[in-house]
């Protein structure tokens, strides 16, 4: 099978898809963690957060395929897994999403330099999720912090003002294989 020639905007969505799935795993060992130390509330929002992820990666890898783009799925690179404290946890997520801000930034901004108004046009959902990505990270990063040993009230907040509602946003774009649920047994 011939591959259809691709753009840098193409290339980067490729490499995306890597740092996506890589995202997911994080967001799975950080679930471990706080399932581990007996923190529900942030693990469920944790493992939703890694299923958002991976439908991000999924959502990308439709994209190329519905735009005739040779898709190879990748490895993920290193995740960590041992923390100190829901801190150190929190401050590892909130960079996380910094940096996959910065590189879904990039993919828009090449997007639109090669006149790519299609791939422009699907990348403007992920920067939307970012901004409430990062700010929904940041939150948790103050709470977590004024909440010092007390980390009831940090599954509290959860609880609270973190639904778990992964999967549910209608406008977001379609997921290669269909978007993946909590509870959607195997």
């Amino acid at each position: 099978m011939e591959e259809p020639s691709s753009s840098r905007f193409h290339d980067l969505l490729r490499d995306q898809i890597r740092h996506e799935f890589t995202a997911s795993q994080q967001y799975t060992a950080v679930a471990v963690y706080c399932d581990d130390e007996d923190l529900p509330q942030l693990a469920a929002h944790f493992y939703a957060q890694a299923l958002e992820e991976r439908n991000h990666a999924m959502g990308m890898v439709q994209y190329l395929l519905d735009n005739d783009v040779h898709v190879r799925i990748p490895g993920i690179d290193e995740v960590r897994n041992d923390f100190k404290s829901v801190e150190d946890v929190v401050e590892l997520v909130l960079e996380q999403e910094r940096r996959v801000t910065d590189q879904i930034t990039l993919l828009a901004r090449t997007a639109r330099d090669q006149g790519d108004y299609l791939g422009e046009q699907f990348m403007q959902w992920y920067l939307k999720e970012q901004v409430e990505e990062v700010a929904s990270m940041t939150t948790l990063l103050r709470i977590v912090r004024r909440a010092g040993e007390n980390l009831f009230h940090v599954e509290d907040f959860v609880a609270r003002e973190m639904p778990s509602d992964a999967g549910t946003d209608p406008t977001a774009p379609p997921s290669a294989g269909g978007i993946a649920t909590l509870g959607g047994g195997a």
